[in-house]
């Protein structure tokens, strides 16, 4: 569970993150990513560790609320799912003898599809 929670964060983070405040940005890195306590964190911020705490959890809602509102990792997970889907289908007519012209037309869309994966 922890580790889905982790993935989620950063997921998150990834798509809405440059819209958090620097301060939030630092102390939400801190502790997701460089796996800082919060006492670490505080001394750090000159903040209480209470102040951390909420300040993670503040972060947390408003990376959420952003997913609510533009549903980007939604978006995001539902076209690597059908690009990799794209992927199989494409595997099952390679292995069709199909013309070398066909077969040519057939690796320029795998690229692409490798491509779109990639810009992700």
């Amino acid at each position: 569970m922890e580790m889905e929670k982790f993935v989620r964060q950063s997921i998150l983070y990834d798509f809405y993150g440059e819209l958090l405040t620097e301060h939030q940005k630092r102390i939400y890195e801190d502790i997701v990513f460089q796996d800082y306590s919060y006492t670490e964190v505080a001394e750090i911020e000159g903040i209480s560790r209470q102040g951390v705490y909420d300040m993670i959890r503040r972060c947390d809602k408003i990376l959420e609320e952003y997913e609510s509102k533009l549903k980007l990792v939604e978006k995001f997970l539902n076209a690597k799912s059908m690009v990799a889907e794209m992927q199989g289908k494409i595997e099952v007519v390679k292995q069709a003898n199909v013309d070398p012209e066909l077969a040519a037309e057939i690796q320029e869309i795998q690229t692409l599809a490798n491509a779109i994966l990639m810009e992700f």
